[in-house]
C-alpha cells in the first residue's frame, strides 16, 4: 500500500518561512519523480514544484522560482519543500504526489499525470 503523509503546514506571517515533508512507503521511491501541488480555498489543484529521482533535476512554477526549493532524501524516502519570503497568496493546502510512472523525463504539471497522493498539509500566510 502506497503512503504520502505531509507535515509541516502551519500559520505564518508574511516573509516567513516554512518547511513541508512529505514521507513516503510502499514505492520504490528512488525511481519516482515527485511534485508539490497547493490548492488555494475554492480554486483548482495547482502545480508547485518538481524533482526527478535523483535529484538532479527540479522544476517550479513562476509565482514561487527563487522563494521555494524543492529536494529529496533518497535515504530517507521523503521530499521537501523549502518554502521563503511567504506570501499571503500562499495560503492553500499543500500535497505531494508520486509521477504515475518511474524514470520520467518529461515535466508534469498536471494533476492527473500523478498516481500517488497525499493527504495535504494546511499552509496560511497572513499579511
Amino acid at each position: 500500500q502506497v503512503q504520502l503523509v505531509e507535515s509541516g503546514g502551519g500559520l505564518v506571517q508574511a516573509g516567513g518561512s516554512l518547511r513541508l515533508s512529505c514521507a513516503v512507503s510502499g514505492l520504490p521511491f528512488t525511481n519516482y519523480p515527485m511534485a508539490w501541488f497547493r490548492q488555494p480555498p475554492g480554486k483548482e489543484r495547482d502545480f508547485v514544484a518538481r524533482i526527478n529521482w535523483n535529484g538532479g533535476i527540479t522544476n517550479y512554477t513562476e509565482s514561487v522560482k527563487g522563494r521555494f526549493v524543492i529536494s529529496r532524501d533518497n535515504a530517507k524516502n521523503t521530499v521537501y519543500l523549502e518554502m521563503n519570503t511567504l506570501k499571503p497568496e500562499d495560503t492553500a493546502v499543500y500535497y505531494c504526489a508520486a509521477d504515475r510512472s518511474p524514470f520520467i523525463r518529461k515535466l508534469k504539471t498536471a494533476p492527473d499525470e500523478y498516481r500517488y497522493w497525499g493527504q495535504g498539509t494546511q499552509v496560511t500566510v497572513s499579511s
